[in-house]
């Protein structure tokens, strides 16, 4: 018998590429690949001897964060820049926290 943790590895092999790269779509001539940032996440646990009892839960995120267009010869990627903000924004506000922190470390 096959284990949860083993089909779920089976199941989200090959999910990256998939959920990363759409299937092509032809729009007046020109070829749209989208392209997508996907993760997920599973986890569990269980109380132990003489706790309540066990459990887990999974769950993933998608974001679309552009396309890859091809017109005529050349091929080109345009981003989808609401989706780069929204990425780049709490990463940047964390970054900026980090490098304040060591700054201040750094003069002490």
């Amino acid at each position: 018998m096959t284990s949860l943790p083993e089909k779920l590895a089976d199941t989200f092999r090959s999910a990256g590429v998939k959920s990363a790269y759409g299937d092509p779509v032809q729009i007046d001539g020109v070829t749209l690949v989208p392209v997508a940032l996907s993760y997920y996440g599973f986890g569990g646990g269980d109380a132990g001897e003489g706790g309540a009892g066990s459990g887990g839960g999974g769950g993933g995120v998608t974001l679309p964060i552009g396309a890859y267009v091809k017109s005529g010869g050349t091929a080109r990627f345009e981003p989808n820049v609401i989706a780069l903000l929204a990425v780049g924004v709490p990463f940047l506000i964390v970054a900026g926290r980090a490098l304040a922190r060591v700054i201040k470390a750094l003069k002490k």
